[in-house]
């Protein structure tokens, strides 16, 4: 069939209309991002009502990628790679468009001896919402939420999880409930009910560390089943997918990984177990969480896989970090160590599964049978 496109323009209301009745598919995304369009989608908005010259159209949703377009609220630095440095570039060779927010803009992280930047407020987190709404540039298919320093700013984005919504009702909204680690809290202790009780309820997918998982659970994790039972809890809660990134149990780190896909339902659930490298890396976090939210949209009915592909590549992004800088001659257990990111862009396209560096071990427990992985 021939791709008709009528577009019909009001000048009072500055407005144009993209009619999508019968147009091409390339306007109409894969059933699996939740899309939904209306019968006429704003795609051009004159500057204003006085002035002919029109917007540019909006590519991302008339021509949306096969993944996603991704609103990403998190901190950024002018150098290293944390919060949006780690995420943003990874998720863009994934295949996805990626507009992030900086919560915060700091010099380099909070781990050097100094650093200098700006804190954005949750008022002007709220006018960078609006200054998008006003120009119809909210469809999202994907929110992206990481390290948040304060309560007003926390409830900012719940407010911008509901805006999202309203556009787009089928928003995956991943959140990295990031709080502390290693019993160690280091956001105000206010910020552990809102996420408790206001948070978890709204997300699609949460991945906190071992910590983290308590905090929000109340529940001691000290064995595979305790972090199983912390993700039912979690469950329970609101969100059908959760990942406990980092459990250490008896000096062995596990990932545990759990899928409730419909409410009341028994959640499929399995654990990684993953070789410690002796170093301290930065933004491994905000790293891991972005590619489970990439590979996790690509196999929408398989977590497990897509936690296997999130894995592989960030031991193959830590494992080059280390090697790198042994050969600049800087011992790697000394000081914490930024992540070669730019280097490893071929392993978090192309991440070789199998790899010897680490196991998968898959629990379905409401089938009743194991699979193995090595």
């Amino acid at each position: 069939m021939k791709s008709v496109i009528v577009i019909g323009m009001n000048v009072d209301a500055g407005v144009g209309w993209l009619n999508v009745e019968h147009c091409s598919m390339l306007l109409k995304p894969p059933l699996s991002l939740n899309f939904r369009f209306s019968p006429q989608t704003s795609i051009f908005r004159a500057r204003n009502s006085r002035n002919s010259r029109m917007a540019p159209p909006i590519l991302s949703l008339a021509l949306p990628s096969n993944t996603g377009r991704v609103l990403s609220i998190q901190s950024h630095t002018v150098q290293g790679y944390v919060g949006n440095k780690s995420a943003v570039f990874p998720l863009q060779l994934l295949g996805y468009d990626v507009d992030p927010i900086n919560s915060v803009q700091f010099s380099n992280h909070t781990g050097y001896p100094t650093f200098k930047g700006q804190v954005l407020n949750g008022q002007q987190l709220w006018d960078l919402i609006e200054g998008l709404e006003g120009n119809d540039l909210l469809f999202y298919t994907h929110l992206l939420t990481g390290y948040i320093g304060s309560e007003s700013f926390l409830n900012t984005v719940l407010q911008v999880v509901s805006k999202l919504r309203s556009t787009n009702p089928g928003l995956s909204y991943v959140c990295d409930p990031v709080m502390g680690d290693e019993g160690k809290l280091y956001v105000p202790q206010e910020l552990v009910s809102v996420y408790r009780e206001k948070v978890v309820p709204v997300a699609s997918m949460l991945t906190p560390n071992q910590f983290e998982a308590e905090l929000l659970t109340g529940f001691r994790i000290q064995s595979e089943g305790h972090g199983q039972e912390a993700c039912r809890l979690l469950h329970a809660a609101g969100p059908s997918k959760v990942i406990i990134t980092s459990i250490n149990i008896d000096g062995i780190l596990l990932l545990i990984g759990s899928h409730q896909k419909e409410k009341g339902e028994p959640p499929r659930q399995f654990k990684i177990v993953i070789p410690k490298i002796p170093a301290y890396f930065t933004g491994t976090g905000d790293l891991m969480t972005a590619l489970l939210l990439g590979w996790s949209n690509k196999y929408p009915d398989n977590l497990e896989i897509a936690a296997e592909l999130a894995v592989s590549s960030l031991q193959a992004v830590l494992h080059r970090t280390l090697s790198d800088y042994k050969s600049a001659g800087h011992d790697p257990e000394s000081t914490s160590l930024e992540i070669r990111l730019i280097q490893s862009q071929d392993d978090i396209c192309t991440p070789q599964l199998a790899s010897s560096m680490w196991m998968l071990i898959v629990q379905v427990h409401d089938m009743g049978r194991k699979l193995h992985h090595i």
